[in-house]
């Protein structure tokens, strides 16, 4: 997930870039901050479609040995 958190603060200092030299109200700055979002909207997605762990499955990833988390086989 840091990948896209880096890529949209790259895409956001470059549209501050282009809003810069070619002005807040140009084509290229809307197009600019569209890439922004539409990155922002992925990062929202990927966090949407990872399942929730509780707080035992979040124990056990932490402590895969404790009594808790052990796994029997039948």
């Amino acid at each position: 997930m840091s990948d896209i958190q880096e890529k949209i603060e790259q895409e956001r200092d470059q549209a501050r870039v282009v809003c810069d030299a070619q002005g807040a109200a140009s084509g290229e700055c809307a197009a600019a901050w569209d890439v922004v979002e539409e990155l922002q909207a992925e990062a929202a997605h990927q966090q949407q479609k990872r399942p929730k762990k509780n707080s035992l499955e979040q124990y056990c990833d932490d402590n895969p040995e404790a009594a808790e988390c052990r796994v029997y086989d039948d």
